[in-house]
């Protein structure tokens, strides 16, 4: 682990021998490591609220356990919904809460890579691909009525308008 970013090594191996990475007010935590991440991004969270966590420097991976990973969320969550109330002059993106992508295998990440076109250097590693990937997703429009109400017209219906346009599926019956 170097500052927040993988070395590449343990995004192989599984998380079943690994331990959290965290020292948590100044006790390394015991519990078994799931597939969150410590990314720079999560830090910077943990800094902003004063969380007493810290990486282990002596751990060889940024993986957090489940428990630590519910705490951050719960944090985030809760700063937003106040935010949301008393800031009536956030845009739409600010208020959404995007998925993380710190979890997706280096497969995954390069072909959303290649999908969008995205510009990254020979041989980055992955979460450094994952903070590239996450600042072009920030980038996609979301017009969320429209989104809104193509979802309750699939619910409703059982069928994708957007395959009704292309001439499939068109019998609701």
């Amino acid at each position: 682990m170097n500052n927040g970013f993988s070395t590449g090594e343990e995004d192989s191996r599984g998380h079943a021998d690994q331990t959290c990475c965290l020292i948590d007010d100044m006790e390394r935590c015991r519990n078994q490591a799931g597939y969150a991440s410590y990314s720079k991004r999560i830090q910077k969270t943990v800094a902003q609220k004063r969380l007493k966590l810290s990486s282990d420097p002596s751990a060889q991976h940024i993986y957090i356990c489940d428990h630590h990973k519910e705490r951050i969320q719960s944090v985030r969550t809760k700063r937003r919904r106040k935010d949301s109330e008393d800031d009536s002059n956030e845009t739409d993106t600010d208020l959404h809460e995007y998925p993380d992508l710190y979890q997706l295998s280096v497969g995954t990440l390069r072909r959303y890579k290649r999908y969008f076109k995205v510009q990254t250097r020979q041989g980055v590693k992955r979460a450094q691909l994952a903070d590239t990937i996450m600042k072009h997703f920030r980038t996609i429009p979301i017009k969320e009525k429209e989104i809104i109400t193509y979802f309750v017209f699939m619910v409703k219906t059982g069928t994708n308008k957007l395959d009704q346009k292309n001439g499939i599926g068109n019998d609701t019956t």
